[in-house]
């Protein structure tokens, strides 16, 4: 396709060469070289990816129809992420950065909603080169080069927003980041207008982790004994506890971080642990998506073979729906 649109430009290219030669040589050469860099700039942004409304247009309905028919078992999440996205998008004057922090056990969803996010205001998706997502282990594994990371982080945060202020960060593995590492990026969250030159008050900040898992458990276990009905939680349930619980943490990547203590973090988002239902609901999308016909039977057998807890109750799917696609493949 690319292809072709580079033979229709040479070709564009010539004609105007040929059309210009009627008129007066130095004009001409002054009007020819305007126009074909002016095309040549339309046609490089119709052709690669660019930091404007072409590429970057943000689809409420969108994101708010996938939260609401792809992700299961999240209605706390789903609200919070979609008030979130959507007021810091329509807020044409931002004083800061958005900054989601997403908690869960895995398999719960995290990474998907991320990459909802990213699919709903980056036409290439998570394939955009305005997106950047960095995985502890992968990005950063070795303590002893820390300092290094934090240059490293920094000179990277700083000339993408550079080049494109709506850029998204997404930063997944937070309980396995050394303690102190994330705090170099502290500056660009904060309320400043200008850093060094840069607005970073049109990006978005994207934690991920496992940490804080064990207080939405207990939470999301005491309404079921209780016999409440878990779509009664709510964020005031969770959140309050949920950012203490990380800040404290020395194991969450967010111990004793000056993100939390100086209220940088707009909203800990919640992921609350997969019942059997959900499991269902999971298999019978990823069937779709895989081009098979959904079938219960299938996914039934599937999902009772899961593990649960706690171990006398089998409530919660020990990986949520994560393994949900390996094992769909040796049942089906």
């Amino acid at each position: 396709m690319r292809a072709t649109y580079k033979t229709l430009f040479v070709f564009y290219v010539l004609i105007s060469n040929v059309f210009v030669n009627a008129f007066e040589p130095i004009s001409t050469t002054f009007l020819v070289g305007l126009g074909v860099a002016a095309v040549g700039r339309k046609f490089y942004n119709y052709v690669y990816e660019s930091c404007d409304s072409k590429w970057i247009y943000f689809n409420s309905t969108g994101l708010e129809v996938a939260l609401d028919q792809k992700l299961f078992g999240q209605h706390v999440a789903s609200r919070v992420v979609q008030k979130a996205v959507t007021g810091f998008i329509n807020n044409k004057n931002p004083k800061k950065p958005l900054v989601l922090s997403l908690h869960g056990w895995t398999g719960t969803g995290k990474n998907f909603v991320s990459q909802l996010i990213a699919e709903n205001i980056y036409k290439e998706g998570m394939a955009s080169s305005f997106v950047h997502q960095f995985v502890s282990t992968a990005h950063f594994p070795h303590l002893n080069q820390i300092e290094d990371y934090k240059s490293q982080l920094q000179q990277w945060i700083k000339g993408n927003v550079t080049n494109c202020p709506r850029s998204m960060f997404i930063f997944d593995e937070m309980d396995k980041m050394h303690p102190g590492l994330i705090d170099c990026i502290k500056p660009y969250l904060d309320y400043y207008e200008h850093l060094d030159g840069v607005s970073y008050r049109q990006s978005i900040f994207i934690f991920l982790s496992n940490a804080g898992g064990e207080h939405i458990t207990q939470v999301a276990l005491d309404f079921w004994k209780a016999g409440r009905d878990r779509e009664e939680m709510k964020l005031l349930d969770l959140e309050p506890a949920l950012s203490l619980s990380v800040f404290n943490n020395k194991q969450s990547g967010l111990w004793h971080t000056s993100l939390i203590d100086k209220n940088l973090v707009d909203f800990f988002v919640p992921f609350l642990p997969l019942e059997y239902r959900h499991v269902l609901l999971c298999g019978m999308a990823e069937m779709s998506a895989k081009g098979l016909k959904p079938d219960r039977d299938v996914v039934d057998q599937m999902a009772r073979e899961l593990v649960y807890f706690p171990k006398s109750e089998r409530i919660f799917s020990s990986k949520g729906c994560k393994t949900i696609g390996g094992k769909l493949d040796y049942y089906t």
